[in-house]
């Protein structure tokens, strides 16, 4: 019987605790009890215990994802609690959180207490509900936040849907103000995109399809910085896509004001030039900018303007995307591809792997007040072995999510989750696969 794991002579990287050096790493009863250089030196000897050595590893903590779509309950063919968490545990993530926009919409304590218990029995990786601002995310009556807070929700969103209505809003930023709950909104003017299929520049003139400009995000962004500032609540911008939020952030957080936002990876990675093709693949929500938001975006990440990175995990049918693209649903897959995909950031240099790490680690665990998954003595076991040298190419069929719109299908990536730990128990391992390639000479 097993009782310790060593992860011996991995490259450990925790920003938190400015940890970046080769160690072994100890994890025994779902904790971690030894950090330090041949610190598994006596035990690597010993039947019981199990040994992870992989040249040139990188042990790091869970990875948090802010926001995810589970499609439970109510749309359990494109996504359930089950293969979600499955997915989540492929790409690294300990704790998912997972948006209110399901059918019924997680607007009441028992909804969110479903959630809470059926992941909670499945035993793979945390699973914190989100509950909605307003009752059905009509943007009229406030949702009983109070039982959403104590059936298990972190925080509250209107998500998909933007609350417009300014005296709902700064109600909504004062009620959950009281149980220090996060707003999270969904910054869309929905006026001024009403029809709209994509961006608006010269890409959607070009295709003859009706534009979502800019400006849409932006003025709910400002309003809402100013009510949050003046009710004195905590904010967070999900997706943030336009260099306009980006000046609005910054500013606020210049001035104090408790703002906060994540970016996706492909609004980090994708321009609207990747739509010339009417790819409905490549139709979201917020819409793919242009190169100078992109730029943007990367800047105020990699400064921390923008707090962190959620992937935004959108599973859909093929029912859903193979038809026109104004009929096509907006939205990619990302749980399992987040890593691998921003890693080529990394590369390239327009992120330190520290920030990457932050960003996906300390910072949304801060937004939403989650223990700060930690490499050190006595913390948690939530941890992620990362192989950086395997090459592959990504093949939808072979996620674990039940579906399969990814605009990056076919390409090629560096990096890949070996294994992931979630309160010392191993909820995911990859063995070397035949689709794996050697690494480039």
């Amino acid at each position: 019987m097993t009782e310790a794991i060593v992860f011996r002579r991995v490259r450990a990287l925790d920003p938190a605790g400015a940890l970046d050096a080769e160690v072994d790493v100890v994890v025994e009863r779902g904790r971690i009890t030894r950090v330090g250089r041949d610190a598994a030196a006596e035990l690597v000897a010993s039947d019981r215990v199990r040994v992870v050595e992989r040249a040139g590893a990188w042990l790091m903590p869970g990875l948090i994802d802010l926001h995810a779509h589970l499609r439970e309950p109510g749309a359990e063919g494109k996504e359930d609690v089950a293969s979600g968490l499955r997915a989540a545990a492929a790409g690294g993530f300990v704790d998912v959180c997972c948006m209110p926009n399901t059918r019924p919409v997680n607007d009441s304590r028992v909804v969110t207490e479903m959630l809470v218990a059926k992941a909670r029995a499945l035993g793979t990786v945390r699973l914190h509900p989100i509950g909605a601002i307003t009752v059905g995310q009509k943007g009229e009556h406030l949702a009983e936040m109070a039982d959403l807070k104590d059936a298990g929700a972190v925080a509250v969103s209107d998500d998909g849907r933007c609350v417009t209505n300014s005296q709902v809003m700064r109600r909504a930023l004062e009620y959950a103000a009281t149980f220090d709950l996060p707003v999270i909104q969904h910054a869309e003017d929905h006026a001024l995109t009403e029809g709209a299929q994509m961006h608006e520049g010269a890409v959607s003139t070009k295709l003859g399809l009706r534009g979502w400009p800019r400006v849409a995000e932006d003025v709910i962004v400002a309003r809402d910085v100013l009510l949050a500032e003046y009710v004195g609540a905590r904010y967070h911008v999900a997706h943030v896509s336009t260099q306009g939020a980006v000046r609005i952030l910054r500013d606020a957080k210049a001035r104090g004001i408790g703002a906060t936002a994540e970016v996706t990876p492909h609004h980090l990675l994708l321009t609207h030039e990747a739509l010339l093709g009417y790819d409905t693949a490549c139709k979201v929500n917020p819409p793919l900018r242009e190169a100078e938001d992109v730029e943007a975006l990367r800047r105020a990440l990699a400064d921390g303007t923008i707090d962190c990175i959620a992937t935004d995990h959108a599973p859909h049918g093929v029912l859903d995307k193979h038809v026109e693209l104004a009929e096509a649903a907006p939205g990619v897959i990302g749980l399992e591809l987040c890593l691998p995909l921003l890693l080529g950031l990394v590369r390239q240099g327009v992120l330190s792997l520290s920030r990457l790490i932050d960003a996906l680690t300390r910072a949304p665990a801060r937004v939403v007040g989650l223990e700060v998954p930690r490499i050190r003595d006595g913390a948690r076991a939530d941890l992620v072995l990362v192989d950086p040298l395997a090459r592959w190419t990504i093949d939808p069929a072979r996620l674990r999510t039940k579906s399969r719109n990814t605009p990056f299908a076919g390409h090629a990536v560096q990096g890949r989750v070996v294994m992931t730990m979630c309160e010392g128990r191993v909820v995911h391992e990859e063995r070397h696969e035949p689709h794996d390639e050697p690494e480039a000479e």
